[in-house]
């Protein structure tokens, strides 16, 4: 069908109206279709080349979206895994500062244990120099050099505090204790065996020197006296945690070597 330029220009008038084109669009437009139609011939109605035109925009629309939407699917999906892996993260971290705290604490603690001892023991060092140190004082500088792990001090301050000693005899168990102790742990395994049989006999009752001395024939590996000694603390102290599992541990191995002769290990 041909059509007149006339009617051409009215039926796209009316098409194009709901769209509301100015009039310089409109004359813009139109010299725009007007240059692909020959001889002003028009083979399609314009609301077909329209709808399509249409059709098309919705499509390309449609496709951005659902790709849009893809995209903020994805970006979710994404964003929730980050955050989990940021919570276990920060998890660790919180556990590494709680360990980071725990050891900083026992660090300064032993620090300040550490600086107390070297206060002590140099105050009372002065007090020997000056030669005014009481029994008392020498027990306490003994003690000090004990726990600062200077056993030959030890030793050499816990002998004079019980030469010097003119207190209860019932505390002079305890410097017969600490020297035994200091023995031991200075590899004189025989000579605090003696202290601690000495610190029992002045205080009978006395279950910290029992104890040191069951654990003391246990490393000479005189598994009768051992057990013999922790039978003595249970019988002052019945629940006492130290020396019950032990006494247990050593029925069984006095019964297992009896009869059969064990060297120790005599210093």
């Amino acid at each position: 069908m041909t059509l007149n330029f006339s009617t051409y220009r009215q039926m796209f008038q009316k098409g194009m109206a709901a769209k509301s084109f100015t009039s310089s669009r409109f004359d813009e437009s139109l010299k725009n279709h007007l240059a692909m139609v020959d001889d002003l011939n028009v083979k399609k109605p314009l609301s077909v080349v329209s709808a399509f035109l249409f059709g098309q925009a919705l499509w390309l629309i449609s496709a951005q979206l659902a790709n849009a939407s893809e995209i903020t699917s994805g970006d979710a999906v994404y964003e929730v895994g980050e955050l989990f892996e940021l919570g276990i993260q920060l998890s660790y971290l919180l556990l590494l500062l709680g360990l980071l705290g725990v050891g900083t604490f026992f660090v300064i603690r032993q620090v300040l244990v550490r600086r107390e001892l070297d206060l002590s023991a140099k105050e009372l060092q002065e007090q020997v120099r000056s030669g005014d140190a009481s029994a008392t004082e020498l027990f306490e500088l003994g003690a000090v050099m004990l726990r600062r792990k200077f056993y030959p001090a030890a030793n050499k301050f816990l002998l004079q505090a019980i030469e010097k000693w003119d207190g209860d005899d019932q505390d002079l168990a305890q410097v017969y204790n600490a020297l035994g102790v200091s023995y031991v742990r200075d590899g004189k395994l025989e000579k605090g065996i003696n202290q601690f049989e000495t610190a029992v006999k002045i205080q009978p009752g006395y279950v910290t020197a029992w104890n040191n001395l069951g654990d003391a024939y246990e490393k000479k590996k005189d598994y009768k006296s051992a057990l013999k000694a922790f039978e003595e603390v249970l019988l002052f102290d019945p629940n006492n945690k130290i020396a019950r599992p032990r006494r247990d541990a050593l029925k069984d191995r006095v019964e297992m070597y009896k009869g059969v002769p064990i060297k120790s290990k005599d210093r």
